[in-house]
């Protein structure tokens, strides 16, 4: 239990890190890298993932997301007691991650908020382009249906690639969700991704801050869950 819980707090920590970070590097206006758009967040985002994973898979699985654990745990390829260790090292190293992202990038995100503090919400938590309830929470569903669906078939294949492979190719399916879905909500399909960053943006003192939005919270938290619920169903009726 301490290997799975620390191995996700670590590699949840890396991945908001590394993917919370390329998201202040682009929108912070005086950063280095500003405007640099939207195709270098969406191929550090698969990084963030691949990076992490890689180092922790052997450990843990490296879900670094509850969505994955909870559909790993519906299909039975984990244990259920194992679940809150999953999330709570999920959660907490999501929170973490945020938390150094602030300090390091504390002096752009003033800046950034005197033109619009929305930009720096943006930075840690997901909003949809359009507000829509149900096309928001279909949205997030159906990314991660595509993503647990997808890593449930890598591991399916006969002669299924190395593992190392194997997180290639979910970097590669997190990039393809981002570029073609990603425009709808941010593409949270990680309950732990967005929640973390999202109390520490409540929780962090920021020159101006925008609304945190915690009307729209709820949706890619429960939309990632019912997407990766769904994808479990599906593939146990396929294979």
């Amino acid at each position: 239990m301490r290997d799975i819980f620390v191995a996700e707090l670590v590699g949840t920590f890396l991945l908001i890190l590394l993917g919370d970070g390329v998201v202040s590097n682009v929108l912070t206006r005086k950063s280095g890298m500003y405007n640099a758009g939207p195709v270098q967040i969406t191929i550090a985002w698969g990084l963030a993932v691949m990076i992490p994973a890689t180092i922790f898979g052997a450990m843990s699985g490296a879900h670094f997301n509850p969505a994955l654990t909870i559909a790993l745990a519906y299909k039975g390829d984990i244990a259920w007691n194992t679940v809150g260790y999953y999330i709570l090292g999920q959660m907490l190293g999501a929170m973490l991650g945020a938390l150094l992202v602030y300090l390091l990038f504390k002096d752009h995100y003033n800046d950034t908020c005197e033109v619009d503090p929305a930009i720096v919400r943006g930075c840690f938590c997901t909003a949809p382009s359009i507000k829509n309830t149900w096309r928001n929470f279909l949205s997030e569903m159906v990314g991660t249906f595509v993503l647990v669906f997808a890593i449930l078939g890598f591991g399916n294949v006969e002669g299924a690639a190395s593992v190392g492979v194997n997180y290639l190719y979910v970097n590669g399916i997190i990039i393809s969700i981002g570029m073609s879905l990603g425009g709808l909500t941010g593409y949270a399909i990680n309950p732990a991704r967005d929640l973390g960053p999202r109390i520490m943006y409540q929780i962090l003192p920021f020159k101006e801050k925008a609304d945190v939005m915690w009307d729209y919270s709820w949706i890619p938290v429960v939309g990632p869950i019912v997407g990766g619920l769904l994808a479990v169903v599906l593939f146990n009726v396929v294979f």
